[in-house]
C-alpha cells in the first residue's frame, strides 16, 4: 500500500494508481464511474418512488394500492433475476443473433473487472469498454429494464391477479426484453446492422406499449363501473410521481453513452426541451379542442415528449428536438384522444389502462422514425458502432437507407412482442387466472391485499355503515349516539 501524509496505509481501491493486478487500475474514470451510478440512480427513482406514486394517484382510490404495489414488486424481482440471468442475455456473449448467453453476475472476479460488453465489437470498432466497473454497468443497465415491466403494469391497472403479475416479470424479462436489449444494444444484429436506438425508445417505449397492449387483451378489462369512471385519487401526488419522471429522464438518456462526455449534456438538453415543447403542445390541444387545459394531459404530453426524443437524444440538434417535440404532441394526442375514443376498433376494445399503447408505442416509434430522419451526423460518428450514419434530412448515400433500418427495427420489436407476450400470457393463465374475480374487482385493494390506501375512519378502521343504523351496544344505546349528526352525515356520504 501507498503511504498517506501522516505514514499510515493507504488502501488500495483509494490510491490513485495499481500494481500488480490491485484494484486502482490505470483504466477507472472516476468521474464516469460516478455519473454512472448517478445516472442509474436517478433512473431508479424514475421507478421507486417516481412510477409508483404515479401509478397509485392516477387510479380510482379503491385501486392505489395495488397500482403502485405492481410497480414496488417489479423493481425487486426483475433485480434479482438480472443478476441471475438476465443480465448476459442482454449484454452478455452472443448465443443467437438476437439473444446473449444467460449466466450470472454475482462474482466478485466479474464485477471488479472492467466494463465490456462482448458482442458489441463492430467492422469498424472494437467492443465497447466503459471506464468503470461491470458492476456499474449490470446496476445501469438493471433499472432500465426495471422501468421497462413497470411501464408494462401501466396498461393493466385494476384487473390483474397479482399472482399473475408475479409470474408474468420474470417470463417477460426473460424472453421479450432480453431479446430487444441485446438486438439492438448488446451487439445484436439490428446493433451490427445500425438501427439507431440511443436510449430506448425501442428497447423500452416501443416493446412496453406493444406487450402492455397485448397483456391487457389477454387479462381482459376493468369491470364496467370502473371502465366509466377511473377520476384519479391524488391529482397533486400524479404531478409529483411525473415531475420525478421528468427531472430522472436526465439520468435515462444522459446516462446512455456509458460516460460523462460531450454527448451525455447535449442529450440531457435535448430532452428537456422535447419534453417541455411536447407538454405545451398537448395542452394546447387539450384547450382548442375541450375549451379548458388538463394537468392529466400536460402529463401525458410531457410523457410522450420525453419518449419520443429518447432513440435519438443525443444525436440530434437543439431544434430538431422542438419538431420532435411538436410530433410527440400531436399524434400520440389524435391516437388516445380521436382513435381510441371511437367506439369500434381495437384501441377502445382492448381497455388499456393508462393508454401506454399511445405514450409509449406510438411515441416510441415515432421517435424512432424521426431519429430517422434528424440525426446529425457529426453526432451520430461521437457515438454509434457504425460510421456515417445520418438522417435523411442530410443527404448522401446512407439517408435513405436509415429511415429503413429504423422501419425495419421497430417492425421486429412490435411483431416479436406480441407473439412473446401473447405466448407468455397463454402459459400464465395454465397456472393462475389472469384476471381478478368479479368479487375483487368490485371491492379493489382491500379485497386483493387486505389494506387500503387512505384510512378515513379510525386511523383505519372500517366505518360499517349497518353497525351505525342498526347495532346497539350491551345497554341498549347505539355506540355512535354521541356523534354530531353533521360528522355521521359527512362519514355516511363518504361511503
Amino acid at each position: 500500500m501507498e503511504g498517506s501524509p501522516s505514514g499510515l496505509p493507504i488502501p488500495l481501491a483509494y490510491q490513485n494508481s495499481g500494481r500488480h493486478g490491485t484494484l486502482a487500475l490505470q483504466w477507472l474514470n472516476k468521474g464516469d464511474n460516478a455519473w454512472q451510478m448517478t445516472a442509474a440512480t436517478l433512473v431508479g427513482l424514475q421507478c421507486v418512488p417516481g412510477l409508483m406514486i404515479l401509478y397509485g394517484s392516477i387510479v380510482k382510490k379503491k385501486w392505489a394500492i395495488n397500482s403502485a404495489f405492481m410497480s414496488f414488486y417489479a423493481f425487486a424481482a426483475v433485480l434479482i433475476c438480472w443478476v441471475i440471468w438476465g443480465y448476459k442475455m442482454s449484454f452478455g456473449e452472443k448465443l443467437l443473433p438476437f439473444w446473449g448467453k444467460a449466466g450470472p453476475t454475482l462474482g466478485q472476479d466479474f464485477l471488479l473487472q472492467q466494463a465490456e460488453l462482448p458482442a458489441t465489437s463492430t467492422d469498424y470498432y472494437p467492443a465497447l469498454q466503459p471506464l468503470y466497473p461491470m458492476a456499474t454497468l449490470v446496476y445501469f443497465q438493471f433499472v432500465f429494464a426495471a422501468l421497462t415491466l413497470i411501464l408494462v403494469a401501466g396498461s393493466l391497472l385494476g384487473r390483474m391477479n397479482f399472482i399473475a403479475w408475479m409470474l408474468f416479470v420474470p417470463l417477460w424479462l426473460s424472453f421479450s426484453y432480453s431479446v430487444g436489449a441485446f438486438s439492438l444494444w448488446g451487439g445484436g444484429f439490428l446493433f451490427q446492422w445500425g438501427v439507431i436506438d440511443y436510449a430506448g425508445g425501442y428497447v423500452i417505449h416501443l416493446s412496453s406499449g406493444v406487450a402492455g397492449f397485448v397483456a391487457a387483451y389477454w387479462v381482459g378489462p376493468r369491470n364496467e363501473r370502473d371502465r366509466r369512471s377511473f377520476s384519479p385519487n391524488n391529482v397533486l401526488l400524479t404531478l409529483a410521481g411525473a415531475g420525478l419522471l421528468w427531472l430522472g429522464w436526465n439520468g435515462f438518456n444522459g446516462g446512455a453513452p456509458y460516460a460523462a462526455n460531450l454527448i451525455s449534456p447535449m442529450a440531457v438538453l435535448n430532452t428537456n426541451i422535447c419534453a417541455a415543447t411536447s407538454l405545451i403542445v398537448w395542452t394546447s390541444i387539450d384547450v382548442l379542442v375541450f375549451k379548458k387545459p388538463s394537468v392529466i394531459g400536460a402529463v401525458q404530453g410531457m410523457i410522450t415528449g420525453l419518449v419520443a426524443i429518447t432513440p435519438s437524444a443525443g444525436l440530434v440538434q437543439g431544434w430538431a428536438a422542438i419538431v420532435i417535440g411538436i410530433f410527440a404532441g400531436t399524434i400520440p394526442w389524435y391516437t388516445m384522444m380521436v382513435l381510441g375514443r371511437k367506439k369500434s376498433g381495437l384501441l377502445s376494445t382492448v381497455d388499456d389502462t393508462l393508454g401506454a399503447f399511445h405514450t409509449h408505442a406510438v411515441a416510441g416509434t415515432l421517435g424512432g422514425i424521426l431519429a430517422g430522419f434528424f440525426a446529425q451526423p457529426t453526432l451520430c460518428n461521437l457515438f454509434l458502432p457504425i460510421p456515417n450514419e445520418r438522417g435523411a434530412i442530410y443527404g448522401g448515400s446512407k439517408a435513405a437507407l436509415q429511415l429503413a433500418k429504423q422501419i425495419v427495427g421497430a417492425l421486429f420489436v412490435v411483431v416479436w412482442n406480441v407473439v412473446s407476450t401473447t405466448i407468455i400470457c397463454m402459459a400464465i393463465q395454465l397456472i393462475v387466472p389472469l384476471r381478478m374475480s368479479e368479487e375483487e374487482l368490485a371491492v379493489g385493494d382491500d379485497a386483493a391485499h387486505g389494506e387500503e390506501a387512505y384510512a378515513l375512519w379510525d386511523d383505519g378502521d372500517k366505518f360499517d355503515i349497518h353497525v351505525t343504523r342498526h347495532s346497539e351496544s350491551v345497554n341498549g344505546a347505539s355506540e355512535y349516539d354521541d356523534m354530531p349528526m353533521s360528522h355521521s352525515k359527512i362519514q355516511l356520504q363518504k361511503m
